[in-house]
């Protein structure tokens, strides 16, 4: 498969196909933590270095700690450097940032914030790179300090809540202060250039419009795998585990995306009103079923890429029963997709860092190739569309194996990777939902009642696990979780596909 290659943007401060950033106030809170040193200060740079933000824009950074504007800019440079901006574009971005004490508790640490504000109209932002206890209490400050404006946005990342009531809970508090189309409910996966290519590839393309249903579908699989263990997240994670952590967000909304049906605008309310109907035809996974449609794992000491690790109690330092690994037999109860399971998986430390989603296609109806025995071997069609490393989309098809001989058939790749077709640099998935939340523009955002069905259907498997799978079983660091998660899939006879079939190697 090829691709032309881009040209990239030629205009300063715009996106091909997208509005310009207005010129903005951002406001970031929790910008000493880790997703902002690690995530948010780097796409904005990226932004900047490329023109997209405007003269005149600021970002106002508020942590808990006290520290002056230079003494902060001179700690964010080190997680700058690797973006590769000369000096002095670094600078004139670092220039673009001041640092304000703020402590939600304290409604009169806020008034050195809100004189850089006073005044502006310009569109401004609030990131919430908090804790979601934190919520209620940072939207009550702002509504109440008078900085949340009719121009303003506020973004909170996930979770939001631990179940639906405490998600409710939380949405409640943020609506009192926000209207919904003030809100964005960030999800980084959705900002993933191979995720939003999964709308172009089933809604441009009329091959795989055709193919998109039970009639052609025998199954899907969904997998995000991480190598990463506890890292600095013990407080977090003890308190959420890998259902909470990844399945309600992350792998539910690419699930959402594979089966909705096609809006019939690339507006935001009509992309997410076809989300929202998967979600509500998800078939509910009560605690009669935990058992037998659910997998629960936690790693234990093991290897990763040739070295040892701890298991997650030795990280922990105390017996835990919560899960680092999920997988979910999941379905969809629709005209198009009954009959078709949705296998989703993720977990930590597992045989290495990918994510992707695995469209496997009923066998042909008819082998005219069984004569041939073991060279006529046909293995189904496969659409693998790799979000991470390496993102992009193979087609496994069956074809001859070139020679004179006998006829032999084998499996081959149809293989378009995009950092290889297309030239251009792709933005981080946090440098387009940054820059999508500054434009207005909420199509890559979940809506509250998504949210909500994401809870409701995640809640019961929690009660379930309660009730009936209290512990998780054990996998060495360095499996793909443990055997039950096979035994899941191999019950109805088919095998997870992992990265090393076909002979892949990406790192």
């Amino acid at each position: 498969m090829s691709a032309p290659t881009g040209t990239g943007p030629q205009d300063p401060g715009q996106d091909p196909g997208r509005s310009p950033v207005p010129p903005f106030d951002l406001v970031l809170f929790g910008a000493t933590g880790d997703l902002a040193g690690r995530k948010l200060f780097p796409a904005l740079l990226h932004r900047d270095a490329e023109g997209v933000l405007p003269e005149g824009s600021r970002i106002h950074a508020a942590g808990r700690g006290h520290i002056d504007d230079d003494a902060f800019r001179r700690s964010l440079e080190p997680g700058l450097v690797n973006v590769g901006a000369d000096r002095a574009t670094l600078d004139r971005f670092l220039r673009k940032i001041d640092y304000f004490s703020v402590d939600f508790d304290d409604p009169a640490s806020i008034t050195g914030l809100a004189k850089a504000l006073e005044g502006s109209d310009r569109t401004r932002a609030f990131y919430l790179s908090v804790a979601p206890g934190y919520f209620a209490r940072a939207c009550t400050l702002l509504g109440e300090s008078g900085l949340a404006t009719p121009q303003s946005r506020i973004v909170v990342e996930k979770p939001i809540g631990h179940d639906l009531a405490s998600a409710t809970e939380i949405m409640d508090a943020i609506g009192k202060v926000f209207t919904e189309k003030q809100t964005y409910r960030i999800d980084h996966y959705l900002g993933k250039e191979t995720v939003q290519n999964l709308l172009v590839l089933r809604f441009a393309n009329t091959l795989f419009g055709k193919l998109w249903s039970n009639a052609d579908i025998d199954h899907v699989q969904i997998t995000v795998a991480e190598e990463v263990g506890l890292e600095s997240r013990a407080g977090y994670y003890e308190g959420a585990g890998a259902l909470r952590d990844m399945v309600q967000n992350h792998l539910l909304q690419l699930l959402c995306l594979v089966a909705m049906e096609p809006p019939n605008t690339l507006g935001a309310d009509a992309i997410r009103d076809e989300k929202l109907r998967v979600l509500k035809a998800l078939r509910p996974i009560a605690a009669a079923d935990v058992l037998s449609r659910t997998v629960r794992g936690q790693y234990r000491r093991g290897s990763v890429n040739g070295q040892p690790v701890k298991g997650y109690e030795d990280e922990l330092g105390r017996e835990s029963q919560i899960e680092t690994f999920v997988a979910i037999k999941a379905e969809i109860d629709t005209w198009r997709w009954a009959g078709v399971p949705f296998y989703l998986r993720t977990g930590k430390r597992m045989a290495e860092k990918f994510s992707e989603i695995v469209i496997t296609f009923r066998p042909v109806p008819h082998s005219i190739f069984a004569s041939l025995g073991s060279d006529g071997e046909l293995s189904p069609n496969r659409l693998i569309i790799r979000l991470q490393p390496d993102d992009g989309v193979k087609f496994i098809t069956m074809a001859k194996i070139p020679g004179s001989g006998r006829l032999r058939l084998r499996e081959t790749e149809l293989d378009l990777r995009f950092g290889q077709a297309f030239i251009d640099r792709s933005p981080d998935a946090y440098e387009r939902l940054l820059t999508d939340v500054l434009r207005g523009q909420q199509t890559l955002f979940m809506r509250r009642d998504e949210v909500e069905a994401a809870w409701a259907f995640i809640d019961p498997i929690t009660a379930g696990w309660a009730e009936r799978y209290p512990a998780p079983h054990r996998y060495a660091a360095g499996q793909n979780g443990p055997a039950q998660a096979i035994a899941l899939i191999e019950r109805d006879g088919r095998s997870w596909f992992e990265p090393q079939d076909l002979g892949r190697s990406e790192g």
